[in-house]
């Protein structure tokens, strides 16, 4: 029993003696929770929304203020004509616009049947869906209340519209968030992964004594991840279109080439992950908690970034994930153009040249 007592104390001075590798197995549990219980939520708060009041009647401000006192709803901008919504939606300003009609104070008065628009971006249909429920059930509530007493009930619909999906294919959400997923896999993990391995196995040595320049070996790693993961970008966007009916309304050229700045970002953030690591094993969990995760949870993949809590708001900004998902979208359903995505386009690129010049420091700082 001496020995076996040894024994286990000889193991746990061997994972103590691996910082890394156990503040990842101490904080994944903490990150786990922590991300799950907050990030995961169907529930939609202080969504931001657009208002067209061509009443300016007393009705249409009381709804206006009853859907601001929800707590779902924000008001992003009061509009001045219809031609507005699109471009709202297109520049990703809002999620749903509310059309109140000139006549509606009018119909009211006479008790004419009278409809009221709710405009939503179905690009992801989950969160139309739970947009116009709540701004629906808020109008039927308040005409019920105003119709309590009066001899004629009030004659008032809510007519609804959904732009880009109008059928609400979930395929529409999941293709550019699977497409997303795939490629951070491809590029960033894999490439993590195939570098650490190079190192721990001894051949990195080897390589570097080679003719070859540090910086033409690691291109020379990554070139096929690159191929493998344009490739699948292929392959996912041809199920999509061929076998779901997924519209690619934008530019296939501008699509290629932000797919292929998205494939670059996420190969320099593998190679950083590939610098700091020395083994394979702390390099996937690395990959795990730093890209997986945040890839999945905080992208707006699956989840809306706006119902989180605002220091996880913050967080998504400095997830390459988010800003490529919005991209896609905005090309593939809206057909939008470099007018509308360059910002993100740009925040990418800035990603994609400070993980590379991180990197070359810390390959660099390695070599001394």
């Amino acid at each position: 029993m001496k020995q076996f007592g040894i024994f286990i104390r000889k193991e746990l001075y061997h994972i103590f003696r691996d910082r890394r590798t156990l503040l990842i197995l101490l904080g994944m549990p903490i990150v786990l929770v922590l991300l799950f219980g907050f990030a995961i939520t169907n529930e939609i708060d202080n969504a931001r929304i657009a208002v067209l009041d061509q009443s300016k009647g007393e009705m249409s401000q009381e709804l206006t203020q009853r859907l601001v006192a929800s707590g779902y709803f924000l008001i992003d901008e009061n509009l001045w004509e219809v031609a507005e919504i699109e471009q709202h939606f297109r520049e990703g300003k809002t999620k749903m616009a509310i059309v109140f009609p000139p006549e509606l104070q009018e119909n009211l008065r006479r008790n004419l049947p009278t409809q009221i628009q709710l405009i939503a971006d179905a690009t992801d249909p989950n969160t139309a869906t739970t947009l116009i429920n709540y701004a629906s059930a808020i109008i039927g509530q308040y005409i019920q209340e105003q119709a309590r007493g009066q001899a004629a009930p009030m004659q008032i619909t809510t007519e609804v519209k959904m732009l880009y999906n109008p059928r609400l294919k979930s395929v529409f959400m999941f293709v550019p968030g699977v497409m997303t997923v795939i490629l951070m896999l491809v590029s960033a993990m894999m490439t993590s992964i195939a570098i650490t391995r190079e190192k721990e196995i001894g051949t990195m040595e080897v390589l570097l004594a080679s003719p070859l320049r540090p910086a033409m070996i690691i291109i020379g790693k990554v070139i096929p991840y690159i191929l493998l993961a344009l490739a699948n970008t292929v392959v996912i966007l041809m199920l999509g279109t061929f076998v779901f009916g997924m519209p690619i309304k934008g530019s296939l050229l501008l699509l290629a080439l932000e797919c292929l700045l998205f494939v670059i970002t996420s190969l320099a953030l593998g190679i950083l992950i590939s610098t700091r690591t020395e083994s394979q094993q702390v390099a996937m969990l690395i990959s795990l908690m730093m890209l997986m995760l945040p890839t999945i949870l905080l992208s707006g993949f699956i989840f809306p970034i706006e119902s989180m809590p605002l220091a996880l708001q913050v967080i998504s900004n400095i997830i390459p994930a988010k800003w490529f998902i919005i991209i896609l979208k905005n090309v593939m359903l809206k057909g939008t153009g470099m007018e509308f995505v360059w910002k993100e386009s740009l925040i990418l690129g800035g990603m994609a040249l400070f993980f590379i010049g991180a990197s070359v420091r810390n390959f660099k700082i390695r070599l001394e």
